[in-house]
């Protein structure tokens, strides 16, 4: 979808009589029934005034233009691409990133630069690489950058019109020298090699073909996209399937395919408790079908899980890993498979309470979901619902199917692969919280899993370093028992989770823009090194698995010995929203505490702040 489309000619009248930003401005709230910001319609006025100088400069009479055209399946936009035939009869298009930038300094990070952007100065993607991921995509996942014996040929620039650089300019600094050759940057000063750019490679005119034939055209990932992806998954020993997952996923995959060639579509229910591996089942599912050509994506409601999977993929490969809430506007069966993973975290609806009122749509985040690809696959553990809103559950997601019109196949995994194999360690947590009933009252510290409560959480931590310090993976994590601070101006955390003489920084916000060296981004708390400095909470710990896991288990839940039964504290709780959910806030502490127990593979290693509480724990545990 684009906001304008046209010939050259027509485009710079338009522009040159001062109407482009408000046919721009009309066709914005046509498309997403809200009005853009002025200052986007300021920057579509004053860039665009630019680029249209450039092609008169340049005798673009005979072109095709885009502007405002939104990437496949992706809410970003290109400020404008323009196409036609080359000297060679070769049909090709280039992108042009549109910057008002006037002055660049350093950032910390590869590809990053710092510039006064948005009200205040931001550290923001070199123009060269995020113009080259724009091309990237293209190329990955339109059908008219690909697939024919003679695909258009596709570059890409940025032009920043208002920026005169100095000598030595960040900007241009060796470390962005490849990128640069590979994605040029034009400055004010560039017209001239920027006229040129142009000229070579449009010499041939005729652009209104190449844009209608970029317009007919369709969003699938490109083969060698879906090989990239399927290689990278199959060549990690941690997601390879045994026993009994094994099973589930050929029984999966088999009626995956079959449900692809069902006009009435097809819906896929596998439950499992932690660690019985829902999670390889469902990377395999995905590196599988994209092996075979199916257009799979894999979908969760975690940040810190998606962003992690496309860090292990690459920026090539991210645009398959999305979040329940990219599909809103996507046509209906545009996907072949989509796997949902820890479905438990559906919610209502895709936007959330920041999103403005004129932004917002109505429609169910399941039915969304279910429109959208022709077989679904959702992945839960109904007892891993941590918050409110979050409504994922086998019973609900059954019934909505139904409603829709598809066939439900359900599948369970059982085998335990985590806590060392221990089925009986969550049997005895779900127990011991009263989650469920389960035959597991005791727990028998004879069993091969490590479970140990100790007196303070410095204590905690000091054990599990050494399991590091030993080669093995672990990391703290606690209840949202203590506030939640911004980065200190430095980038620095603040220490917020303070028990006595011990004191940690929960991870880093997930909004944070700037963090110290070492510190990583929450979405990587999990998996890069540096994140074992840091407590990690529910929401950045749930779906991720480590060697040795540690649990400060707060005081927003505690055992109440008079009443014989668990209490829930919300005075205790910083999570705004779930202390705010009534009746429900002893259910979701219970479930959050839940996830946190369950994270290690050959331990857990407990401290209680509440001393009654850990006295009615270890009353469960055999002496």
């Amino acid at each position: 979808m684009r906001l304008w489309g046209g010939h050259s000619t027509q485009f710079v009248r338009e522009t040159t009589h001062n109407q482009i930003a408000e046919k721009l401005r009309a066709a914005f709230f046509q498309s997403y029934r809200y009005q853009p910001p002025p200052s986007e319609v300021n920057s579509w006025r004053n860039s665009l005034r630019a680029v249209a100088s450039v092609f008169q400069e340049a005798a673009l009479d005979d072109h095709g233009v885009m502007l405002e055209y939104r990437l496949p399946l992706s809410s970003r936009r290109l400020d404008l691409l323009v196409c036609g035939y080359d000297g060679a009869e070769t049909q090709r298009a280039n992108i042009i990133e549109l910057k008002q930038w006037e002055r660049c300094k350093e950032a910390v990070g590869d590809k990053l630069v710092t510039t006064f952007v948005g009200g205040a100065e931001r550290e923001v993607l070199h123009p060269s690489a995020q113009v080259g991921g724009y091309q990237q995509y293209l190329e990955d996942t339109h059908t008219a950058f690909y697939d024919s014996e003679d695909p258009i040929q596709l570059d890409a620039c940025a032009y920043l019109h208002n920026y005169f650089p100095d000598k030595g300019d960040v900007l241009f600094a060796p470390p962005f020298a490849d990128l640069l050759h590979r994605y040029p940057v034009f400055t004010a000063c560039d017209v001239d090699p920027l006229v040129q750019h142009l000229r070579d490679r449009f010499a041939g005119g005729r652009g209104l073909d190449v844009l209608r034939r970029i317009e007919q055209s369709k969003y699938r990932p490109s083969r060698k996209l879906m090989e990239h992806v399927a290689d990278t998954i199959r060549g990690r020993s941690q997601w390879v399937l045994l026993d009994e997952q094994l099973v589930v996923f050929e029984k999966v995959l088999a009626t995956a395919r079959a449900g692809f060639r069902d006009q009435q579509g097809a819906v896929l229910i596998v439950k499992g408790s932690p660690g019985t591996g829902k999670s390889v089942v469902a990377i395999n599912l995905m590196a599988r079908l994209l092996a075979e050509g199916f257009n799979a994506h894999y979908a969760t409601g975690s940040k810190a899980f998606t962003e992690t999977l496309r860090r292990l993929v690459g920026s090539r490969g991210s645009p398959q890993f999305r979040y329940f809430n990219s599909y809103g506007e996507v046509q209906p069966h545009e996907i072949d498979v989509l796997i949902c993973d820890e479905s438990h975290r559906i919610r209502e609806v895709s936007y959330s309470r920041f999103v403005p009122k004129a932004k917002r749509s109505t429609r169910a985040q399941i039915e969304e979901l279910l429109a959208v690809a022709k077989v679904c696959v959702f992945l839960l553990d109904d007892h891993q619902v941590v918050r409110p809103g979050e409504i994922g559950s086998v019973d609900f997601i059954r019934q909505s199917a139904a409603s829709a019109g598809s066939r439900v196949h359900e599948y369970e995994l059982e085998t335990q692969f985590r806590c060392a194999g221990s089925e009986g360690f969550i049997a005895w947590v779900e127990n011991t919280l009263g989650i469920q009933r389960t035959a597991n009252v005791l727990w028998d510290p004879q069993d091969s899993f490590d479970v140990r409560i100790m007196d303070s959480p410095a204590m905690v931590e000091d054990a599990i370093r050494q399991r590091v310090n030993e080669g093995f993976t672990g990391r703290m994590t606690a209840g949202f028992c203590w506030k939640w601070s911004d980065p200190l101006g430095g980038g620095d955390l603040v220490q917020d989770v303070s028990i006595g003489d011990y004191g940690r920084p929960w991870n880093a916000k997930p909004d944070a823009r700037r963090l110290a060296p070492g510190v990583p981004p929450s979405s990587l708390w999990a998996t890069d090194s540096g994140g074992f400095d840091q407590v990690g909470c529910v929401y950045t710990a749930q779906g991720f698995e480590f060697d040795y896991v540690g649990v400060i288990f707060g005081d927003d839940l505690v055992y109440d010995f008079d009443r014989q039964e668990w209490r829930g504290n919300p005075s205790r709780s910083f999570d705004k929203v779930v202390k705010s959910s009534g009746d429900r806030f002893v259910e979701f502490v219970k479930n959050a505490y839940r996830v946190l127990l369950t994270r290690g593979m050959k331990g857990c290693y407990v401290c209680f702040v509440d001393k009654d509480t850990e006295r009615f724990v270890r009353s469960r545990m055999e002496a």
